[in-house]
């Protein structure tokens, strides 16, 4: 079942991102990008475990996806892809046109997904992440 992310969900957000990220987010930055109403989180809860989530800020009719987490023991599944096409859904209606992302050059499970939902690379931002420092792929998919 995918439901929108809410407060309560963040404490497990928090331990499966910490588990998942060299750098992960804190509940605070979740919080805070909760209270943003122009911005979009969901859970994939499954028998009251939630297994992933996602989300993004939005900018009048951009947005750009800040995470796309799924917990290890549940990959493979089609998990991301769900969220992915759920999100899109919740975007367009809110009057989303477009949407970015940046992704580790190395993380080619990420980069398929995201060629075969529609994602075109735009380019590259050096040295965008940190520990282990490395390069991140621009995407970018219309959504009109």
């Amino acid at each position: 079942m995918v439901r929108d992310m809410t407060v309560g969900d963040l404490e497990k957000i928090v331990e499966i991102e910490n588990a998942t990220f060299s750098m992960p987010w804190s509940k605070e930055g979740f919080i805070k990008a909760l209270e943003m109403k122009s911005n979009k989180y969901i859970v994939f809860e499954e028998h009251g475990e939630i297994l992933g989530y996602c989300g993004y800020y939005g900018v009048v009719d951009e947005a750009e996806i800040t995470v796309v987490c799924v917990k290890d023991t549940a990959r493979k599944r089609g998990i991301a892809k769900i969220m992915l096409s759920e999100l899109f859904i919740k975007a367009k209606e809110s009057g989303i046109e477009r949407i970015i992302l940046e992704v580790r050059v190395s993380n080619e499970p990420a980069i398929r997904l995201y060629e075969r939902m529609g994602f075109n690379n735009l380019g590259v931002r050096r040295d965008f992440y940190e520990n282990p420092r490395e390069d991140a792929y621009i995407m970018e998919i219309n959504l009109c």
